[in-house]
């Protein structure tokens, strides 16, 4: 299996590559323009990207994740989100990595195998950073007006979260 897994990427570049040969598509400068769109990209992104950054530590280190989880943990709770995981649904949609550092906490103050741990664990892989998705892509095509479509993915990262909650407690009814 190790092999298989080792060779795969390696196989796979050399399958495009062909593949290109075959239909005639001069390759080294096809990638070379690729490359430098994708830079091009990711410069454009960049300032989005640290300010969502400084946002996410300083929402985090100012405890406003915090202090927003305790006060709307009863809420969350109505639709079957355990207290645990509120300040995960607050953080999630606007970073992924600040989201797995939660789910980790979860895990390891409550146990991977608890309801808060599963539900953590279901919500960290059901769900998208929408917000820090929407500001980068916003950011990069210049739009301005994205009242609805944030709206929108608020609503499903909530739909996300709370159908994460009653699929563990259907699949795992023993926890």
């Amino acid at each position: 299996m190790q092999v298989v897994q080792s060779a795969f990427i390696p196989a796979l570049l050399a399958a495009v590559g062909l593949y290109a040969l075959y239909k005639g598509v001069d390759v080294f400068p096809t990638f070379l323009h690729g490359a430098k769109n994708g830079l091009r990209t990711a410069v454009s992104i960049l300032p989005t990207m640290v300010g969502m950054l400084t946002v996410v530590y300083m929402l985090r280190a100012s405890g406003a994740i915090d202090l927003a989880a305790a006060v709307l943990a009863p809420v969350f709770q109505l639709l079957g989100i355990p207290k645990e995981c509120t300040a995960l649904t607050l953080l999630k949609p606007i970073s992924g990595g600040g989201g797995l550092a939660l789910g980790s906490e979860i895990m390891k103050n409550c146990g991977p195998d608890s309801y808060a741990g599963r539900v953590a664990a279901v919500m960290l892989g059901s769900s998208e950073t929408s917000l820090y998705t929407l500001s980068v892509y916003s950011g990069h095509l210049g739009l301005n007006r994205t009242r609805y479509a944030i709206f929108a993915a608020l609503c499903a990262d909530l739909t996300a979260f709370a159908v994460s909650a009653a699929l563990v407690r259907l699949y795992f009814p023993d926890v």
